[in-house]
């Protein structure tokens, strides 16, 4: 390690590990119970009557979306302290990169927006997916694979003109992991297809 860096992973281990996944945060904010029964989850359950199920729905839909807000300021926020920690960039290297980054991250956005609509469209359909639907849902998943691929390719093109090729190649390597962690936190909350 030169210039002094933290190791990718010691700084990505850490900083990720405060970073909540939907379903974790709400099924840990209550203290594990001291017996080995699992911990009652607490759901909030907004006020209304028998008659607006559909009040009910668009009020879950309207908190989720705003959670995923948060989530994403926070992502961003930590994303950014991670690569300025793990980069060590010079004055000049941080005046090139973060340009190139915005732009990356504007971009990886819509991406991340189509994917979220997938993983909605999955949690909605899971227990009663027909083959065509699983076939829709995977083809569109690998689909997104494949733009995020080809996104990092472009932004690794513009990164190393804009900064040397071995700056370029740290910093790809640190998105990749953190993108990597983000996938595992994704993946380990959603059912597997019944």
């Amino acid at each position: 390690m030169t210039r002094g860096r933290r190791s990718i992973g010691a700084a990505l281990l850490a900083a990720m590990a405060a970073l909540p996944v939907a379903a974790a945060a709400q099924s840990t904010s209550a203290k594990p119970a001291p017996s080995s029964k699992p911990a009652p989850t607490a759901k909030a359950t907004p006020p209304a009557t028998a008659g607006q199920p559909l009040a009910q729905s668009q009020s879950r839909e309207r908190n989720l979306r705003a959670y995923v807000e948060l989530m994403r300021a926070d992502l961003r926020a930590e994303k950014v302290a991670i690569i300025t920690q793990v980069m060590g960039f010079t004055e000049a290297e941080d005046k090139a990169f973060w340009p190139v980054y915005r732009q990356y991250e504007n971009e990886l956005a819509k991406i991340n927006d189509e994917r979220l609509q997938g993983i909605e469209q999955y949690g909605k359909t899971f227990t009663s997916l027909t083959d065509a639907t699983a076939n829709d849902l995977m083809t569109k998943a690998l689909d997104l694979e494949a733009r995020r691929t080809a996104l990092l390719q472009k932004y690794y093109t513009n990164l190393k003109t804009a900064v040397s090729p071995l700056t370029a190649a740290r910093a790809l390597q640190v998105e990749r992991q953190i993108l990597l962690l983000l996938d595992l936190q994704v993946a380990a909350s959603l059912p597997v297809v019944e």
